[in-house]
């Protein structure tokens, strides 16, 4: 992902820092009652990497076994590849009972593809929409949440047309959205009138926290849910403390009435994301008490830099 992306030398004069929560989560989360432990689900983008062959694959395995290996890490993928193209149903029953054989647990978490956000930008997509959602629906029980990831250049004044394309979903339908334009977070109209409407909706928002993107940690949580999509810097020594700041600030979502939690990791550059995916498991475990299974790293010389 090169979304947020800057240049090393410039890392260490980010502000990593969290922002306060904003009142929008206190007040949705103050509304449930806190659970013993959240319904958490960590994982990466892709299963289809190359790179992770002799890191979490064994050296030689063929690119047709990428997700049997991959469900042996992780519990949940955010499944961005739907955006760019939208398998049919045999090629989503695969997957699924590829799950089904290794992972009972495990979710999918598919991008609502560019024909939609992109193409038609939520306009007439009555179709589209309708193709995509009967498509998915062959994941069954392991199909998580989905989330619907707006243009750069979707802004504020295109808020009725959002707000119309919600209202259509189904109400059973479990979605986060992403919005990119800068506006939606420096305009403080536009910000409220945007979380208000997703809060109206049940649709939860997803928090991106990338280096060159801080405006898009907007620490609102419209619904008791979280999904972050965490930018690292390829095991920069500020992507551990991050990670530890979120972890903390799920503690805290937790004790309040957060009831669930999807933390996806990316990297510029996604050859050690599954490092970075260890160091996270263990310390929620830590912190949070849950008994997540760590990836298992067979190459534990690429850990060197923890």
């Amino acid at each position: 992902m090169d979304f947020g992306k800057v240049p090393e030398q410039e890392l260490p004069a980010i502000d990593f820092s969290l922002p306060p929560d904003g009142r929008l989560t206190q007040d949705v989360l103050h509304e449930q009652t806190p659970v013993n432990e959240i319904a958490s689900y960590i994982g990466c983008a892709k299963w289809g990497r190359k790179e992770w062959k002799g890191l979490i694959y064994p050296p030689k395995t063929k690119d047709s076994l990428f997700l049997d290996e991959y469900l042996k890490h992780f519990n949940a993928i955010e499944l961005n590849a739907i955006f760019y193209k939208m398998p049919d149903k045999q090629q989503i029953i695969t997957w699924r009972q590829k799950a089904e054989a290794e992972r009972p647990d495990f979710k999918f978490c598919p991008k609502i593809s560019q024909t939609i956000s992109h193409i038609k930008r939520l306009k007439n997509a009555e179709e589209a929409t309708s193709q995509y959602l009967e498509s998915i629906m062959e994941f069954g029980q392991y199909l998580g949440p989905c989330f619907l990831q707006l243009s750069d250049n979707f802004g504020p004044p295109n808020l009725q047309v959002l707000a119309d394309y919600l209202e259509s979903l189904p109400r059973d339908f479990n979605l986060f959205l992403e919005v990119r334009h800068h506006a939606w977070f420096s305009d403080s109209e536009a910000r409220s009138a945007l979380f208000q409407v997703l809060r109206q909706n049940q649709i939860g928002a997803v928090i991106t926290d990338a280096s060159g993107r801080r405006d898009c940690l907007h620490m609102e949580l419209p619904t008791p849910h979280a999904f972050i999509r965490f930018v690292g810097n390829g095991l920069h020594e500020s992507d551990f403390r991050r990670v530890d700041d979120w972890i903390e600030r799920i503690k805290s979502w937790k004790e309040q009435g957060l009831q669930s939690a999807y933390f996806f990791l990316h990297q510029h550059d996604e050859k050690d994301t599954p490092v970075l995916a260890d160091y996270t498991v263990r310390r929620w475990n830590e912190v949070l008490g849950t008994k997540l299974a760590p990836p298992m790293i067979l190459n534990r010389q690429a850990q060197l830099g923890l």
